[in-house]
């Protein structure tokens, strides 16, 4: 180090750098290695350009290495071999990637270290600096490799996920494949056909509980289900014709009953008709029949209007108690009536509109007698007809008031009755009342109003009074239905001197599911007849009651006890009759 003279014209940074340099070579003497510092280019003046060279080289030689780090990254992922390097000249280094010699280094860069202090073959010197030029060069074509390596990077992983998704489309086009080979009638949903259905066993079946376990189910006959009842049994009454004069007996009784109902998508239409069928087995001599069937059809029509057609037949012996009964016969007369009426109904908004026609005739057989012979009761028979114009008006839903006006005319089949009286008369009729509609709590209607027919023959008042007329169903509670029927009635006679009568009558009914299998029933009756031109009057009071057990949905025990009693201020009207009924009921 004794040759190394710092020169007088260096400045006063020259002279600072020196001092450095002299300061670390003197530390590095202590060290194991050769330092060379003859041969380094740091002899003279060192200048500030060269300084800020070395530091800008470093700071090159960091990018380098992070851009190596890069392309190593992306190398790995990238198959393709990498070009093998061909020196161009005998002697020449492998290039590092940036254009300079791998072991070029920095101004300041210490020579390599080496174990042995003292080595046989000395270090090479040192290669020259490039020029500034060729350091230009040189960072721009690092620049250009550094953008081609991210390029190659980005692509690479553009390449990748292509691939990705690829494979990912196909594998599940191959799902799709499988699946669609496992099903061969995937392509085509077919219906399954019922009956190749699995179903389980009956026992294991949740079956839904019935309403009424014990109804009748019917009989599907064409578009109607029918359901019929069978009653047969045996009735014990103590006045078996309901007659002042009538003696007690031991009577068989049958009764027939029947309800069809069609199941038709639009129009409805019902049929029911019942059959009593009573004869002796001891006691009172009775052979009786009777019977009554109905019918009603409903049409919905254009416009909000509704048809409602109705047909009936009724055959019943006249009571013995009736007014016009023949005293002394062994039977009385059968009486038939037909009736049928049609009736158009229309709702206007609110308003409801609904006009009736009816025609009902009948028809009196022969009264058998004592003697063996027989009256005839032809002169009773006529035909009424009436004409019932109803307006109404719905306040709600559940309320509907209404009025009704009715015209008709009695016409009887002789002009002149055998007593030489004109019998024909002219009805007129008004009525005042509302329709109920509360679900099944409360249906029905009720109304009041005054009924008068003229008798056409002078010598004989008309027949008039007022009017009650109700049906109503009430059921407080489930399994418990109560029933109101009242009806007012202007009967004609043929009794000489005499036009008639207005009856009124009326029932309240009930009936109770004590049990599912067991059904009670009652009723009370009330009859009061008031004969026109005169203060008689008859007064006819029932009670009923009775039981129906049932064994199965087919098969009942039924039993009912009756009392009823008239009482009148007609001379030998009035009577009692007690009975009692016990049978079998079939029902389907």
């Amino acid at each position: 180090m004794s040759g190394f003279q710092p020169q007088n014209k260096m400045g006063r940074k020259g002279k600072a750098v020196c001092a450095l340099l002299l300061a670390t070579s003197v530390f590095a003497l202590s060290r194991p290695a050769l330092l060379c510092a003859q041969e380094t280019e740091l002899r003279g003046e060192v200048s500030e350009s060269t300084i800020l060279d070395d530091q800008q080289y470093k700071i090159r030689q960091s990018s380098i290495a992070g851009t190596q780090a890069a392309q190593a990254a992306a190398t790995a992922n990238d198959n393709t071999p990498l070009p093998t390097y061909r020196p161009a000249s005998q002697g020449a280094l492998p290039d590092d990637g940036t254009g300079e010699a791998a072991t070029t280094g920095g101004t300041f860069d210490q020579p390599a270290a080496s174990g042995d202090p003292f080595p046989d073959n000395p270090a090479p010197p040192p290669r020259r600096r490039p020029s500034a030029t060729q350091r230009a060069a040189n960072a721009a074509n690092a620049e250009d490799e550094t953008a081609d390596s991210q390029k190659r990077k980005r692509t690479a992983t553009a390449a990748a996920a292509a691939t990705e998704d690829t494979d990912t489309a196909a594998i599940d086009e191959q799902d799709t494949v499988n699946r669609r080979a496992v099903t061969i009638d995937s392509a085509e949903r077919l219906k399954l056909d019922p009956g190749a259905e699995r179903t389980e066993a009956i026992e294991g079946q949740d079956k839904k509980n019935e309403d009424d376990p014990f109804a009748a189910t019917g009989i599907k006959l064409g578009s109607f289900v029918i359901r019929p009842t069978l009653e047969q049994g045996l009735t014990s009454s103590t006045n078996a014709d309901s007659s002042s004069l009538g003696k007690p007996a031991l009577l068989s009784e049958t009764t027939l009953r029947f309800n069809a109902v069609s199941d038709w998508r639009e129009n409805s239409a019902t049929v029911e008709g019942y059959g009593i069928f009573r004869e002796t087995l001891s006691g009172y001599d009775i052979h009786e029949a009777q019977g009554r069937v109905d019918g009603t059809l409903n049409i919905d029509l254009d416009n909000d209007l509704r048809a409602i057609a109705k047909l009936g037949y009724e055959a019943l012996p006249e009571s013995a108690s009736a007014p016009d009964a023949v005293v002394g016969a062994v039977g009385q007369p059968v009486r038939q009536t037909v009736n049928g009426s049609l009736a158009v109904e229309k709702d206007a908004g609110k308003m409801r509109f609904a006009l009736t026609g009816a025609v009902e005739h009948d028809i009196f057989g022969d009264a058998k007698l004592s003697s063996g012979g027989s009256l005839s009761q032809k002169g009773r028979d006529s035909t009424l007809y009436t004409a019932i114009l109803r307006t109404g008006y719905e306040i709600s839903p559940a309320i509907t008031p209404f009025t009704e006006i009715e015209i008709g005319r009695r016409a009887y089949d002789l002009r002149v009755d055998p007593n030489g009286f004109q019998r024909s008369s002219t009805r007129l009729g008004a009525r005042a009342g509302v329709e109920l509609d509360l679900r099944e709590k409360l249906t029905g209607e009720f109304s009041v109003g005054w009924l008068r027919e003229a008798i056409d023959d002078d010598a004989l008042p008309a027949i008039s009074g007022a009017t009650v007329n109700a049906d109503l169903k009430w059921s407080p509670e489930r399994g418990t239905t109560i029933g109101l029927t009242a009806q007012t009635t202007a009967e004609n006679t043929t009794n000489a001197g005499e036009s008639g009568d207005m009856l009124y009558s009326g029932s309240l009914t009930g009936e109770r599911q004590i049990r599912a299998n067991l059904t009670g029933n009652a009723a009370l009756g009330l009859e009061w007849r008031d004969y026109t031109g005169s203060d008689d009057h008859d007064l006819t009071l029932s009670a009923e009651a009775g039981l129906t057990w049932w064994l199965n949905r087919y098969t009942g025990l039924t039993t009912r006890a009756r009392t009823e009693k008239l009482t009148s201020n007609l001379v030998g009207r009035d009577y009692t009759a007690n009975s009692i009924f016990v049978g079998l009921k079939l029902q389907r």
